[in-house]
């Protein structure tokens, strides 16, 4: 059973909801530093990360599935409640995707990687942030993280090479303890700078930024380690009309004939 939507809101009030928000959100903004005029879907709870995108980005949804309920911001925001393997949305409506307390409950992972497939335009990006298998926080009841199934490098690299997404970057957050005295600003950044020098496989959670692969196009690749301070900065916009290939060319969020995954 997911955390509905009014304890995900609650714990990102807490001081331990703070400082995950602030280490995950250094590594997002690292990975994707320029989301002029890109379209970003935020998939489970994303609410938190979008607000700051709202400003950069042409236009930010945040899909919150069923079964978790959605709970109307103080901010204006644009949420969508649905059924997370059958969006509302056309084919390769999105440059990026930002997928977290998602993953790790949902019900039905391939159906769900594989409609995002469908909603990501031909060479977006997805960054997937998940509850990391070896890390504290998958241990602890009080925070969203300690729910449903944690994941490892490699479980994520297999189910995104099943759903035709390659893996190009890969980082951890979140080396603190997920306890009220280490939620502090100056105490959770020495954790953080510790661990990504001293127990980099040791983060709480785990992300990894990921390519739409099509048909037509040429795989880029097994994935890249990234350093420890970001993802990886060589990220790049969806390709333009111009850019795609004459069979997969069509209007941006409009239906086209690329097989579904």
């Amino acid at each position: 059973m997911r955390r509905d939507a009014i304890e995900l809101d609650r714990f990102y009030r807490t001081a331990r909801g703070a400082l995950a928000q602030r280490m995950i959100e250094r590594r997002l903004s690292a990975v994707w530093p320029n989301l002029k005029d890109l379209d970003v879907l935020g998939m489970g709870y994303a609410t938190p990360y979008l607000r700051d995108m709202q400003g950069a980005a042409r236009r930010c949804i945040d899909l919150m599935p069923s079964t978790q309920g959605a709970i109307a911001p103080t901010h204006p925001s644009n949420i969508v409640m649905g059924d997370e393997t059958r969006m509302p949305f056309p084919d390769a409506m999105f440059d990026r995707v930002l997928m977290i307390h998602m993953l790790e409950e949902a019900e039905h992972l391939p159906g769900l990687l594989r409609e995002t497939w469908r909603v990501l335009a031909p060479e977006g990006r997805m960054v997937i942030v998940s509850a990391a298998r070896a890390g504290v926080w998958a241990l602890s009841d009080a925070t969203p993280f300690g729910h449903g199934r944690p994941f490892s490098r490699g479980q994520l690299s297999h189910l995104l090479d099943d759903a035709l997404f390659e893996p190009v970057a890969w980082s951890r957050a979140l080396y603190a303890p997920p306890w009220r005295w280490a939620s502090g600003r100056s105490l959770a950044n020495a954790w953080e700078n510790a661990g990504e020098k001293l127990w980099s496989g040791l983060g709480g959670v785990i992300l990894v930024e990921a390519v739409k692969r099509t048909s037509a196009l040429r795989p880029i690749g097994r994935a890249a380690r990234a350093s420890s301070r970001a993802l990886d900065e060589r990220t790049h916009p969806a390709l333009s009309p111009q850019q795609i290939p004459s069979d997969l060319r069509s209007e941006k969020g409009a239906s086209h004939d690329d097989p579904a995954p």
